[in-house]
This record gives C-alpha cells, sequence and structure tokens, in this order.
C-alpha cells in the first residue's frame, strides 16, 4: 500500500512531532502540543513528581476515549497497590464513581502516601520528568511515541483498534516494555500487573534490558530531529519537490 502509495505522491515521513523543550530543546517557546480535551492539573502533578527520588514513580493513564471495566480498574487497583513504586494514575472525571467503588482492601487508605490520582495532566511534562520510571499505557499512537520519545519504559495494556499493534511494536520490535497478559479466564490480574511493573522498576534482567533500550530510542529521537537529523532533511526535500 505504501508503495502503491508512493507511486502516486511523493511520500517522505518526518518526526518524532515532539515539541522542541522535551528533546532537542531548540525552540524554548516550543513546549506543548496546544491541545488538551480536560484541563490538567500540572502544578499539583509536578509538586507531587517533585517528592519522589529518580525513576521510583509508575505514570498510570489510559488517555481520554479508553474506559476500562469496573472489574479491571479493580485489578489494576489491586496492582498499584501490591507495586513496590509509587504511582500516578490519571482518571477522568466520568470514571469517579467506578474508582469509588473500588473495594480494594486500605487502596484509598494509601493513596497519599503511595500514590496520587488526578484528573488530567501534562503528558509530556510528566513523562519528561526524572522521578518517572515507568508508563502503564493502553498504547494508543499519540502516547506510544511520547513515551518512546522521552525514553520512558512502557508496561502495556491494549484495549481495542491499533493498540494491540502498537503494544506488540513496544515489546516485540522496539523491546522497550512488557505487555499484562488475561490469565485462562481472560482476566488481566493485579498480580500480573505488579509482575510487569516490578520487572521493569527494578532494572535487573530483562528490565535493564527494556530501560537501556529505551534511552536508546530517545537518543535515535533526538537525532532524527537535529540538525543533519532524517526529519531535517526530509523536510529540504520536500520543499525541493513542492
Amino acid at each position: 500500500m505504501v508503495n502503491w502509495m508512493g507511486n502516486q505522491w511523493p511520500m517522505l515521513t518526518v518526526g518524532p512531532t515532539i515539541p522542541s523543550l522535551y528533546l532537542d530543546k531548540r525552540l524554548e517557546d516550543d513546549a506543548d502540543c496546544g491541545l488538551s480535551l480536560f484541563k490538567p492539573k500540572a502544578e499539583a502533578c509536578l509538586r507531587w513528581l517533585n517528592l519522589k527520588l529518580p525513576c521510583s514513580t509508575v505514570y498510570v493513564s489510559f488517555e481520554s476515549l479508553v474506559s476500562l471495566g469496573e472489574d479491571l480498574m479493580k485489578e489494576l487497583a489491586s496492582g498499584l497497590r501490591l507495586m513496590k513504586s509509587h504511582f500516578l494514575w490519571v482518571e477522568r472525571a466520568f470514571e469517579e464513581k467506578k474508582l469509588l467503588n473500588i473495594t480494594v482492601p486500605i487502596f484509598h487508605s494509601q493513596m497519599s502516601e503511595k500514590g496520587s490520582v488526578v484528573r488530567w495532566c501534562n503528558q509530556l511534562q510528566v513523562l519528561s520528568h526524572g522521578s518517572v520510571g515507568c508508563f502503564m499505557t493502553h498504547c494508543g499512537w499519540n502516547s506510544t511515541v511520547e513515551a518512546l520519545s522521552l525514553g520512558v519504559p512502557m508496561v502495556a495494556m491494549p484495549q481495542w483498534v491499533d493498540q494491540p499493534t502498537n503494544a506488540s511494536f513496544v515489546v516485540e520490535v522496539w523491546k522497550v516494555g512488557l505487555r499484562v497478559r488475561a490469565n485462562k479466564r481472560g482476566v488481566v490480574t493485579g498480580e500480573e500487573i505488579e509482575s510487569c511493573v516490578n520487572e521493569i522498576m527494578e532494572g535487573g534482567g530483562r528490565g535493564k534490558e527494556i530501560r537501556e533500550n529505551s534511552l536508546g530510542w530517545k537518543e535515535m529521537a533526538k537525532w532524527a530531529i537535529d540538525e543533519g537529523g532524517s526529519s531535517k532533511r526530509t523536510s529540504k526535500n520536500l520543499s525541493q519537490h513542492s
């Protein structure tokens, strides 16, 4: 399909389209994408993250469209409670009823010490923060590219459409994350979530390899948009074709 389209129109790729502040820092005023569906709690998130040690926190977000079932949300809460790391969990306002119905023992009582739940945040700010060591994601394309470009390992929990394919790239092609697996009953358990997160956050064995690969992709992203990088060369070619 790509070859056929290329025969009809010149096709050249550019990217990643991450604001300059988070990659090459050449454009100081290029700090965001200029679009947010909800009002982020940016200052509150950063204050909370600033109190955490480097690479000690898991960022959990399924963005604006994915809605977890109550059972899966309960398992997620259980996994977050069991794991050793801190967590910042983005859960939108319309999902709060499910969250309040969670009956995981002592989950809510531990929140102030171990984790924080916010309605929305500036994802680029969070992913680029030094205290964030892992991103638990549904693997939407934007989130996947942002984490890959910023060198953040991922725990993939895809739900639908392109997300399983993106998760396969994360785990099998780029080797920058792990994918949670459902058990024989088709349930992703809290124990499975805990296991995947701990393996990455503890940084030994496969977790170490994933973190090194993630940092390698971050450097490649920087190179792509730098002077002489692939995106710069492509932009010049586009100008010549126009």
